[in-house]
């Protein structure tokens, strides 16, 4: 199993959640998260001077799947949320050793 992390502009969660429906994601975990990159933020200009606006404001979507899926998940996160702009985001993939399914205990590639 892999969890499947993806860090997103606010504005492209329809559009992912539309692309991870289709290809038949069945759950995902979406919260709210504030960072930035190598942009370092949005630059700001008050009264002529500039200064650093902090933080930006992303999505963080997980996603659990199966081995054989978690590339095809990536490449619909990858086409849903490319604006070919810097500060798209991030996806990164770690190898999950075991899952459970709180409700029926179904464990493994069940609790997916």
């Amino acid at each position: 199993m892999k969890l499947i992390t993806a860090i997103i502009r606010p504005n492209a969660l329809e559009t992912v959640r539309a692309a991870l429906e289709d290809f038949g994601v069945q759950g995902m975990t979406v919260s709210e998260a504030s960072g930035y990159g190598r942009q370092k933020g949005h630059k700001q200009v008050y009264r002529g001077a500039s200064y650093s606006g902090g933080l930006v404001a992303k999505l963080r979507l997980e996603v659990l799947s199966s081995d054989a899926d978690s590339q095809a998940i990536v490449d619909a996160i990858l086409a849903a949320a490319s604006s070919g702009k810097p500060g798209d985001g991030k996806i990164w993939v770690v190898d999950v050793a075991e899952a459970a399914r709180v409700s029926d205990r179904s464990t493994g590639d069940a609790a997916i």
